[in-house]
């Protein structure tokens, strides 16, 4: 049977409208149109272990159920936020069982299945090799990182896309219509902006989308004159509504990433989408205020290091002000970061600095650059032959090195030509040429 009987207790509307044929099923025509992946699969029946990796709401565990109806398998099904090996162990003795007796499939389900550790993945491999199970394993979770690859080479990735806010509108539509989701019945109602506004909240969750319809619907007394749903009744549920966001899932690296980029990429409207999404999603903004100082030195550096000020200026003042108008210093300091020059040198200088440094050994600070606070370290001339910058014209002691003999001729920081890094760039070269010219030298190159 391919839906448990719930018919002795309560059903939310998406459990009463969940599709019971591929027809029926809403979006993912990338893999299952005539001619894609899939669908070329299971028309041929030629089933296969898979995982499918989409957001919530995007109808992973009702596309393994269509599957297994499709293809006439057993819907074996299990939570890795609940089971462990013995329910593994337990599940395939079972599918061994009907596999003897009438030679029938089973389908495998496990969602979230990324919470499984090594050890409880590692359990399906033989049953899958074998064929005992057709595995299928539904992840909001880059499964690169989060399955192991001896579980992944055999299995196919397909990739479930948040639904597109047509659909979501079309599924609303058909809550309103079904008498299987009860709403008809009662004679509820409501107007296209209304299923516009619901359609849009839901953020591509289908799920999500029939959980407000619901529970704005339950909002109409049972005694009242009118069985319209009116934005008033939905605003009351949309209030404490947040987008989709998921801290520490794949979207919230992904929306992070994409804020990085844009202030890279000198986009201040494209920085402003991803900051304000992020934002409405309910991120943290302090953690935002903490990238910003990242890229202020990552990408802009010294091209221009009042970027670097002015995110820590935004950050203290959002500590000062709290949500609200604290968002609007972050704002400023993301446009700033946005319009700002663009500078990786600081960034590659350290990073190439620091793999040298530990791919050599500790070298010796050269005698000349050490204090002498003892007389013993006076007698045997720490610090004797340095000299003292100030003493000189610009404050530049030509000839004087501050590296170990070494590691003379080490040159990492590389400025660029953009903001005031073309300034930094032009001096190093005037004091460059100076130490070339200059009679005294601290290093003299080795003579052929």
């Amino acid at each position: 049977m391919l839906f448990d009987d719930h018919s002795c207790g309560y059903q939310p509307l998406a459990a009463k409208l969940r599709p019971t044929t591929l027809a029926e099923y809403s979006g993912q025509l990338h893999i299952l149109a005539s001619g894609k992946p899939l669908r070329e699969a299971l028309d041929r029946g030629q089933l296969h272990s898979m995982i499918f990796w989409g957001p919530p709401g995007v109808g992973k565990t009702t596309l393994a159920k269509l599957i297994a109806e499709v293809t006439d398998a057993h819907f074996e099904t299990m939570s890795a936020v609940l089971a462990g090996v013995k329910d593994i162990r337990e599940a395939v003795e079972r599918a061994k069982q009907r596999r003897a007796m009438n030679g029938a499939k089973t389908i495998l389900f496990v969602d979230e299945v990324h919470r499984f550790n090594k050890g409880q993945q590692d359990a399906f491999l033989p049953h899958i090799e074998d064929g005992t199970v057709i595995f299928v394993g539904a992840t909001t979770e880059n499964p690169s990182f989060e399955l192991n690859n001896a579980l992944l080479s055999r299995c196919r990735v397909y990739i479930l896309q948040s639904l597109p806010r047509e659909a979501i509108v079309t599924l609303l539509e058909r809550a309103l219509t079904d008498p299987k989701g009860g709403l008809i019945q009662r004679g509820i109602t409501t107007t296209p902006d209304v299923v516009e506004k619901i359609a849009v909240a839901a953020d591509g969750d289908a799920r999500r989308a029939l959980n407000i319809l619901e529970v704005a619907c339950d909002l109409i007394a049972p005694d009242s004159s009118s069985n319209i749903l009116i934005e008033d009744q939905l605003e009351q549920v949309l209030a404490g509504e947040l987008r989709r966001f998921d801290k520490g899932g794949d979207i919230f690296y992904e929306q992070i990433s994409a804020l990085h980029k844009s202030i890279r990429g000198s986009s201040t409207e494209g920085a402003l989408y991803w900051f304000c999404r992020m934002i409405d999603g309910g991120c943290d903004p302090l953690y935002i205020a903490r990238r910003l100082v990242t890229m202020a030195s990552e990408d802009i550096g010294n091209a221009d290091p009042r970027a670097l000020e002015i995110t820590l200026n935004a950050w203290d003042a959002f500590v000062r002000l709290g949500s609200g108008e604290g968002e609007r210093a972050l704002a400023q300091a993301v446009l700033y970061l946005a319009a700002a020059p663009k500078s990786n040198a600081v960034y590659t200088a350290l990073n190439e600095m620091m793999a040298m440094v530990r791919g050599q050994p500790s070298y010796d600070v050269p005698i000349h650059l050490r204090n002498a606070p003892t007389s013993l370290m006076q007698e045997l001339n720490y610090g004797g032959e340095y000299r003292y910058a100030h003493n000189y014209p610009d404050a530049f002691a030509a000839g004087e090195c501050y590296l170990p003999e070494e590691v003379v001729a080490t040159s990492c920081y590389r400025p660029v030509q953009r903001g005031l890094e073309i300034k930094i760039s032009d001096k190093l070269k005037r004091l460059e040429l100076l130490d070339n010219d200059s009679q005294w030298q601290r290093y003299k190159p080795v003579e052929d």
